[in-house]
């Protein structure tokens, strides 16, 4: 009788012991809806929005490569040493004989960081030649040349660009925006009289920065304008310039990553060195269309 009183509770006090550990052991609750919606992976939350119209003003990253048909302008005069303004000024296409319309290729990058800021990065290089007989007497740096003398000239310019815009305005279809744009300059002007020492070379760099202004409207699912400027003048000691660069062109979306279009660009430098080692003048006018090509995603 006693043995079996002890079993009893014996039974009792496990049977609360493994109810109350029971109690304790968390419960797992199974959903039977998911409210939280699909886990994104990374690589989700990095792809560009594709669920608008593919377009100048939804594009994350674009490369033009432009052929670029300019009439050009050139004005140069490379004076004595230390005498500004001493050499003769010259029309480089009139007096030298440069070509004043050229074939030219270009590139462009367009990089959107996030929806609202933009980074264009952009390289021209011109550079001409000729030989021929001066059409009157000229002073070119330290020598003076003589109507009818044999006169060999090279001129080389080059520009690299980047600028930096932020979208003040952006929606849907339309988006423009302001910034700042710094330019790299080189510049340099090669003559002489072949076969003699009587030859003179000069090579100026010049930084300008420039205030910017963009816009891009998408007129259609396959059109879409976009324009661009760009200028500034600077006069530091020694050194007086303007720089200057408009561009506007019109897009055919002939695919989601690839458009064609045309293009007018007008690049505008004027540059003077006034220093007494080696005064220059170096003024530059280049504006045309473009054809070009365009990828981008």
């Amino acid at each position: 009788m006693r043995f079996a009183v002890v079993l009893v509770l014996s039974l009792a006090v496990s049977g609360c012991a493994i109810l109350r550990k029971d109690k304790e052991e968390p419960v797992d609750i199974p959903t039977t809806h998911d409210r939280t919606g699909p886990v994104l992976k990374p690589s989700d939350v990095l792809r560009p929005d594709r669920s608008g119209i593919a377009s100048p003003v939804s594009d994350h990253f674009a490369f033009r490569f432009i052929y670029f048909q300019p009439t050009v302008t050139t004005d140069v005069r490379l004076d004595p040493t230390n005498d500004p303004n001493g050499g003769t000024q010259l029309n480089a296409e009139r007096d030298l004989g440069l070509d004043g319309q050229v074939n030219q290729f270009r590139a462009e990058f367009d990089l959107r960081m996030r929806e609202r800021h933009h980074l264009r990065a952009d390289f021209f290089k011109l550079s001409r030649f000729s030989q021929g007989a001066l059409p009157r007497d000229i002073i070119f740096g330290d020598f003076n040349f003589d109507e009818g003398d044999t006169f060999r000239a090279k001129l080389d310019w080059r520009v690299m660009s980047i600028t930096y815009t932020y979208q003040f305005l952006k929606f849907e279809r339309f988006e423009a925006g302001l910034g700042l744009g710094i330019h790299i300059i080189q510049a340099q002007a090669e003559g002489g009289e072949p076969g003699t020492l009587n030859r003179e070379r000069d090579t100026e760099v010049g930084i300008f920065p420039t205030i910017a202004a963009n816009a891009a409207w998408r007129i259609s699912k396959r059109w879409s304008v976009t324009a661009r400027g760009q200028s500034f003048s600077a006069s530091p000691e020694g050194f007086e310039g303007t720089m200057s660069e408009y561009h506007v062109d019109l897009q055919y979306r002939w695919r989601e990553n690839f458009a064609i279009g045309l293009g007018w660009s007008k690049l505008e430098t004027n540059l003077e060195v006034t220093d007494d080692d080696q005064p220059l003048l170096f003024n530059l006018d280049a504006t045309g269309p473009e054809l070009f090509a365009r990828f981008s995603f």
